[in-house]
């Protein structure tokens, strides 16, 4: 039976949908004013094999994933650059497709704009103010918390001990400092839409309830996002929607925990920001392979678990990727051995079928599965010493491809070796092999030692680029480089 960990009880319970055999389940999308990052590319993908396991467990799958497309920093993006705001939309939207098409991400069944369900936002706002939630204060609407008795209960919070904080503006004309805009009045030069309090445009927060209503009713089964979304927004959404109807309005809510960069919180400010486009175009293997590699590594942690990502562990994902694909290549090879391990291969994949149901009902703990691949993988070579027949090899190779496509794995039929391990040159700066830093065999340990001094003194002196042409020749001799914010280096063999 699937279990799923609930953050609205806190606890994992029973999944158990509405209607048997069917799943309604809504998705924050991205603003898209900006190139999506590893943040989002984390999110994607957890959400992506929720809703694969679900449809391979028999669940009729109906998935909404939204965009938001009118918003503050939209706004303010489109003034930076001088350029219409739905330019600005279009570009980002055009990128975010990109970029999920990149990772394998599956289309959702639904993908609506807020723009387009600006007639469901208005008469849900409308209901609000008409059931005593919702005030107005000249062309702006306010949500009044205190007016939802249980305001607080999915982030656990107090209402009497909360300041206003992260997207929540401050404003001395709100009743309660935690009240947020279901409406904004318009301003010269902002998108506006009309409604019976004057032009304006929603809050970000109603968006999600009205499209998530729109298309999956009042109440439906699963809600996700990432965890920075707890609060304000789902907090927000639950109060809003369940004010409004007088139902419940999602069942099973769902968070995956946030990514970080060396162990340190991903942060523009801290200059390890990175965007998942800049991964895959400076990655220096065929794209196909690259999403694997990133889903591998990405589904190598639980989803609710912090994820530390580094040019060392997503090297590792690389060279184990590389093990399994070189185990489906000897499948396609005739051993000319007598087929004496053919008697055990049906009991191993038993026990892998096993192993991943155990592991996926277990709230979807792909890092289990991911162990559960790498032992199948040493018993097929185990069994190839010994002689598989070819029935015997397609039947194994078919079971990592059938399992592997509920989390994204293995698909690719190709595999191409003799790359330098050296980790992403995004994460570096430019390519390597362009730089001419790849080299045949191993160099001095005097030579190694130099070349630290030396990018050290180049760090210093802030030449960049030579810093990180050293740092690749080095991590192509298994030297891994781990800067700190007070200008040292640790290094890692």
């Amino acid at each position: 039976m699937l279990k799923v960990y609930n953050t609205l009880s806190g606890k994992k319970e029973a999944f158990a949908p509405l209607v048997p055999g069917v799943v309604r389940m809504y998705v924050c999308g991205v603003t898209v004013y900006d190139e999506c990052h590893l943040g989002h590319a984390r999110s994607a993908l957890v959400f992506d094999v929720v809703r694969r396991y679900l449809e391979h467990s028999g669940f009729s799958v109906t998935f909404v994933k939204n965009f938001t497309d009118v918003d503050d920093k939209i706004i303010k993006r489109a003034n930076e650059l001088g350029k219409p705001w739905q330019e600005i939309t279009a570009t980002y939207i055009d990128a975010y497709y990109r970029d999920m098409g990149r990772l394998g991400i599956k289309p959702a069944t639904v993908e609506p704009k807020a723009t387009e369900h600006m007639a469901e936002i208005v008469e849900l706002v409308r209901a609000l103010i008409q059931k005593g939630m919702a005030y107005q204060v000249n062309g702006d609407v306010y949500f009044q918390v205190d007016r939802y008795g249980t305001y607080g209960r999915l982030s656990k919070r107090k209402l009497d001990d909360m300041q206003a904080g992260a997207r929540v503006e401050v404003d001395e004309r709100k009743r309660h400092p935690m009240d947020f805009a279901l409406w904004k009045g318009a301003k010269p030069g902002e998108p506006s839409w009309p409604s019976p309090w004057g032009l304006g445009r929603p809050g970000w927060h109603i968006e999600c309830s009205a499209m998530a209503m729109k298309h999956l009713g009042e109440t439906f089964d699963l809600h996700g996002g990432g965890m920075d979304l707890i609060f304000p927004h789902h907090e927000n959404e639950i109060a809003q929607s369940c004010g409004a109807t007088g139902k419940e309005f999602a069942r099973y809510w769902l968070h995956n925990g946030f990514v970080q960069i060396n162990q340190e919180k991903m942060s523009k400010s801290l200059g390890n920001f990175f965007t998942i486009r800049e991964i895959f175009e400076k990655w220096e293997h065929p794209e196909a392979v690259t999403a694997e590699v990133l889903r591998y590594f990405l589904l190598a942690t639980h989803y609710r678990s912090p994820l530390d990502f580094s040019d060392l562990g997503l090297d590792e994902a690389k060279r184990t990727l590389d093990s399994f694909y070189g185990l489906f290549n000897r499948l396609t090879e005739p051993t000319g051995l007598p087929t004496t391990g053919d008697e055990q291969l049906p009991s191993l994949i038993e026990e892998l079928a096993g192993s991943f149901r155990q592991a996926m009902d277990d709230d979807f703990n792909t890092s289990i599965v991911i162990a559960a691949f790498q032992r199948f993988r040493s018993e097929v070579n185990r069994l190839l010493e010994s002689g598989l027949s070819p029935a015997a090899c397609r039947r194994a190779r078919e079971t990592f491809r059938t399992l592997g496509y509920v989390v994204g794995l293995f698909q690719s039929d190709t595999w191409q070796f003799g790359v330098v391990h050296g980790g992403p040159a995004s994460l570096a700066g430019g390519d390597a092999s362009a730089a001419g830093l790849i080299v045949q065999g191993p160099i001095s340990d005097v030579e190694i030692e130099r070349l630290k001094s030396e990018r050290g003194e180049a760090r210093k002196r802030k030449d960049f680029a030579r810093a990180d042409e050293i740092k690749k020749l080095l991590a192509a001799q298994g030297w891994i480089a781990e800067d700190r914010p007070d200008g040292t280096t640790r290094w890692k063999r």
